[in-house]
This record gives C-alpha cells, structure tokens and sequence, in this order.
C-alpha cells in the first residue's frame, strides 16, 4: 500500500483504495492497514481489526495483521468483548489498560494482554442495514486511546463509514462476496467446536470457549485450526479428540 497522502481527506484515500484493490479482501486488509497507520501517531505502533456481524455470525473481514486477527478471533471465540459490544449496540467502546479490564471477565482480558496489548478502541461504522461493523484499534501502550486519539479515531471512522458500506453492499451483489461469506462461514467451525466440548465436558460455553483458547495457547495452534481439528476428528474416521477442562490438562513446563 502506498504511503498516506495528507493533501487528500481520509474519504479520498479509501475511495483511491477501492479503486487500486483487485477484490474486496484486498480492499478491507488495505482499509485496516491504512486505520492502524492513521491511528498509531508518534512513531508507534497499532493492530486494526474490522468486525462484520451478520447473519447472526461475527468475523473479522479486514485485518492490519495475523496478530490483529488473532485478539479479534479471541472475542469471537469467548462470544463477548469490545469490538461485538461497539457492533452490536453501536456504541464506543474502550479499554484504557487492559490489566484493570473486568467488564467481560478475567478471560478476556488476560487474553488479548498475554499478546503485549494494553488498550483498546472499538468504534462503530455506520452502515445503515442489516449489517453491522466495528473498527477494533489495539496498542502495546496503556491508555493510547485516551482524549485527542479518541476524538481523532471517532472522526475517522465518521469519514470512512459511507465507503466501507457501500462496499459492502457492492460486494453482496457481485463475485468477490464469496470471500465474505466463507470469512463468516469459518466462523461456524468455531462455534461447532465449541458445542463440541460442552458435550464431552457439560459445561456452560464460556467454559468450552475457555478450554479451546488454552488448547490453542498451549499448543501455540490457531483457535481455527484447533476448532476445524476437534470437529473433524468427531465428525470423521480418526481418533476422537477431547479437550478437557484447564485444570485437567496437564501443564508443559516450559512457556
């Protein structure tokens, strides 16, 4: 992607983005590299992640970095976090320091800390339909987001909701929306895992969500990859995995 312009408003340099992208992910991978630069400031860095919910399944569609679609998956995987209270309520919502972070309990906190972040902004686009979107800033620095950096994202985000709708809806109607729809799609492997274990386990699916974050902690695996192994080895000829509580799991004792 090429460098900002500062002479063009950030509505120009999205509209030059959809012009310059091949497809639609292309376009949204560009859209959050271009929201982590414009919102990192001072020579830092920052993750941008950009939620989609619809039909009732949530999916990170555009992503600065595998890192920032990893603490995006977390929420997804826990079913609660900043970035599905932004979409769903449409509402700001941020996380000035992760370490004294409880509003959606100690796991997802310690989650998203345990990848070196420790703030949090999620704002929500305004696309007028069925569909509704959130931008997920995350930053290594505490309170990154506060006061001037807030108002400047909100800004942002205001500038740059009409283009991402109307690509949305463009992408509904031609080809490139199979990649949307298989980003969402994914999204079921997850939560059929996570059935999955409350099976074998009985227990509530916070609890499930919980056990296969550790798993894919653990065996430095990603939550997907985890969750498409557990359901094939239920569902297929092989072995039958299964994940127990945490605390049943025997601990390596190396990191």
């Amino acid at each position: 992607m090429l460098p900002p312009n500062k002479a063009l408003s950030a509505t120009d340099q999205v509209q030059n983005l959809i012009l310059e992208s091949a497809d639609f992910e292309e376009f949204l991978n560009q859209l959050a590299r271009f929201s982590a630069h414009q919102m990192a400031g001072d020579g830092d860095d920052a993750l941008c992640g950009i939620t989609l919910l619809r039909d009732r399944k949530a999916a990170t569609i555009g992503w600065s970095s595998d890192s920032a679609r990893e603490v995006d998956e977390i929420q997804y995987s826990l079913a609660q976090g900043p970035c599905l209270t932004a979409a769903q309520e449409e509402r700001e919502v941020h996380v000035p320091d992760l370490f004294q972070e409880d509003r959606w309990g100690p796991d997802y906190a310690a989650a998203v800390a345990s990848h070196g972040l420790r703030s949090v902004l999620s704002l929500p686009f305004s696309l007028q339909g069925e569909a509704k979107a959130a931008l997920n800033l995350y930053s290594d620095v505490p309170h990154k987001f506060d006061g001037a950096a807030a108002a400047r994202a909100r800004d942002f985000t205001r500038e740059i909701s009409e283009a991402l709708r109307l690509a949305v809806r463009f992408s509904l109607h031609t080809d490139s929306a199979a990649n949307l729809r298989a980003t969402l799609e994914s999204r079921t492997i997850i939560d059929i895992a996570i059935g999955i274990v409350m099976a074998q386990n009985r227990c509530s699916q916070e609890a499930a969500a919980r056990i296969l974050t550790e798993a894919s902690s653990n065996s430095n695996t990603k939550l997907r990859d985890i969750a498409r192994s557990l359901v094939d080895s239920v569902g297929g000829t092989g072995a039958r995995t299964h994940y127990q509580e945490p605390s049943d799991v025997p601990r390596s004792s190396t990191a």
